[in-house]
């Protein structure tokens, strides 16, 4: 069963975002901020996470770079997750390693759907 890591601060994004993945039999963890998750995505190495931007402590452009930037956790897929729309916001997410930005509001197919298809390219 794939690992999937959702670090989000707003409580009610990570709860729908694990209902639906544990119902397409994805085991999640959550972490409510970037310390948190960057330390649990460190303990668990999981095959997906899924990265808010804004959170306290550690931001989530910080976080893919400091995993992007460690061979051991280089190859785990990030979808960064935001309500912040810019041009420039997504292309620090790129610069930072993230593999697919999404914005907020989101719908939970799309997200699923990004998760199978990044899933899909390592199995």
């Amino acid at each position: 069963m794939k690992k999937i890591l959702i670090v989000d601060d707003e409580q009610d994004i990570v709860e729908s975002l694990k209902f639906v993945l544990e119902n397409n039999d994805y085991t999640c963890y959550c972490a409510y901020d970037g310390e948190d998750g960057l330390r649990l995505a460190r303990e668990i190495s999981p095959d997906l996470i899924i990265l808010d931007v804004m959170m306290p402590r550690i931001n989530g452009y910080k976080i893919s770079r400091l995993l992007k930037f460690d061979k051991k956790y280089k190859d785990i897929p990030i979808l960064m997750v935001t309500a912040r729309s810019q041009e420039e916001d997504r292309l620090i997410g790129e610069e930072t390693g993230a593999d697919e930005y999404i914005t907020k509001p989101f719908d939970l197919d799309d997200v699923l759907n990004s998760i199978k298809k990044h899933l899909e390219k390592d199995s």
